[in-house]
C-alpha cells in the first residue's frame, strides 16, 4: 500500500495532478480541496494516498492531509458511496462542515452535495454518525454531540427560525462560552451571522 508520495507538481488541473518523483509521473485522482492547497506548478509537495485495484483497471487518490484521507475511507465505507462520489462529496464542502452535518443529522444539507441525494445523506449519517469526530474535520472545530441543555434548546429554536441544523449548531458552539443565560445565546448565535 502506498501510504504517501512526494514529489514535483507536473500538472494540475480539475480532478487530478501529476506527481513527478525519480522520474516517474504519478497521476492521482484528488478534492478541490487539495487542489486548491497544493500552490503551483513546480512545487514540491507530499499527498497521503489510496490506491485502488479493481478488474478494470488501478487508479490513485491524493489528499492534503491525513483527516482528509480518513474522511474518504470512512465515505467508501458507506454501501453504494465509491470514490468517484467520495471525491465529489469532499470537493462540494469543507471537513468540518461535512463531520457536522453528519453529526447533528443534517440530512438538507447532506443533500445539497452533489451526487449526495436525500436516500443516501440518510445512509451517510446511519453508518458514519457514531465514527465521526473531532479528528476528521481537519481544523479545529469542535462537533461534540453532547449539547447541555440550553445549548440544545437554543439550536432547536434557530432551527424553527428556518436556520440549518448544522449551522444552528456552529453558531450555538461559536457563543455558548460568553452566553449567561439561553435568551443571550441565542442573541449571540444569531449575531455570529452577521458576522459572516
Amino acid at each position: 500500500m502506498l501510504a504517501f508520495i512526494t514529489g514535483n507538481v507536473v500538472s494540475a488541473r480539475e480532478g487530478s495532478i501529476v506527481l513527478e518523483n525519480n522520474g516517474i509521473g504519478y497521476e492521482l485522482m484528488v478534492t478541490n480541496n487539495t487542489l486548491s492547497s497544493l500552490g503551483l506548478v513546480g512545487n514540491k509537495i507530499q499527498l497521503f494516498s489510496y490506491l485502488q485495484a479493481k478488474e478494470d483497471g488501478i487508479c490513485l487518490y491524493g489528499f492534503y492531509c491525513q483527516e482528509e484521507k480518513s474522511m474518504f475511507l470512512k465515505l467508501i465505507s458507506v454501501s453504494g458511496i465509491g470514490p468517484k462520489v467520495a471525491l465529489s462529496v469532499l470537493s462540494g464542502t469543507t471537513l468540518s462542515s461535512l463531520a457536522v452535518a453528519i453529526i447533528t443529522e443534517d440530512v438538507k444539507t447532506l443533500s445539497k452535495i452533489k451526487g449526495i441525494g436525500k436516500k443516501t445523506a440518510e445512509r451517510l449519517i446511519l453508518e458514519l454518525k457514531e465514527s465521526i469526530s473531532d479528528k476528521d474535520t481537519g481544523e479545529d472545530v469542535p462537533v461534540a454531540t453532547g449539547l447541555n441543555k440550553d445549548s440544545d434548546d437554543a439550536v432547536n429554536a434557530l432551527i424553527a427560525l428556518g436556520i440549518s441544523r448544522s449551522e444552528a449548531y456552529r453558531a450555538v458552539m461559536a457563543s455558548c462560552e460568553q452566553a449567561k443565560s439561553i435568551e443571550e445565546l441565542i442573541s449571540l448565535s444569531l449575531k455570529y451571522f452577521s458576522r459572516l
